[in-house]
């Protein structure tokens, strides 16, 4: 699913700072500058390179898709489609599942009602699964820290371009007509190092914390399910058991 959101706000804040520009009677044009984009962003990405194997590089792209676009969880409907697993277990045998399992679209649901299924032990499962989701958390992660590091790094090597401007503008006093320039180039590395972290890098790193710890959630209500399901819990406390990982507003009346 596209995040409307993710776009909306890279436009509102793109956009309030060119229209702060023109207020100021400046071009957006004004601001660009090919040697303050090397000494920013450059610079910042070789240090990012330098920290992170170069496997992990590769995926910044596939890690920056999650902002835009994201796989929608439903919790409602996956302790709709659990509830409904426990009534098929108790009522015809936890076998029963297994004909069931080729419709489910989730992996993780998948592989834990399988080993439901298969008789494993119930702490065996947990730990199973347990792993898996940690797993997962330790790779958005990693992922995660992509970001960050090119948001700590950014407004630093702003500051490295902008000592560079001033010294050239230093090495050039005799010549007044290059201390603008210089001035200018100082001033507008720092904007790039600076704007770049607090409105793409930083948010970007907090939107891929939030959408792993959607996911956490919905996964670990999924390990409770299935566990629930495999010790043949009444279907009515599969799901009270399960509208405890709701808001308190999205968990309305109870079955009766």
């Amino acid at each position: 699913m596209l995040d409307r959101a993710s776009i909306v706000g890279v436009l509102v804040a793109v956009g309030c700072l060119g229209t702060g520009l023109v207020i100021e009677g400046l071009s957006p044009l004004s601001l660009w500058s090919p040697a303050a984009l090397l000494f920013a962003f450059g610079c910042a990405t070789g240090a990012t390179i330098l920290q992170f194997p170069g496997k992990e590089m590769l995926r910044i792209f596939a890690v920056f898709s999650n902002v835009l676009r994201f796989q929608t969880h439903e919790p409602q409907k996956i302790i709709t489609d659990l509830v409904r697993y426990a009534e098929m277990a108790r009522r015809d045998g936890i076998l029963a599942l297994e004909s069931v399992l080729d419709q489910i679209e989730d992996p993780f649901l998948v592989k834990g009602l399988q080993l439901a299924v298969d008789g494993t032990d119930p702490e065996l499962i947990r730990q199973m699964m347990t792993t898996e989701l940690e797993n997962m958390e330790a790779r958005h992660a990693r992922g995660r820290k992509m970001f960050e590091a090119f948001a700590a790094y950014g407004p630093p090597m702003g500051m490295v371009g902008t000592l560079i401007g001033l010294i050239a503008m230093l090495r050039n006093l005799s010549d007044p007509s290059s201390i603008g320039p210089a001035m200018a180039l100082a001033m507008t590395v720092t904007l790039y190092g600076v704007s770049s972290c607090y409105l793409f890098f930083m948010p970007t790193a907090k939107k891929l914390a939030i959408r792993s710890e959607d996911e956490v959630h919905v996964k670990e209500m999924i390990i409770r399910g299935v566990l629930a399901i495999q010790s043949g819990d009444n279907p009515r406390i599969v799901e009270q058991k399960l509208r405890i990982y709701l808001e308190p507003k999205e968990r309305g009346p109870a079955r009766a």
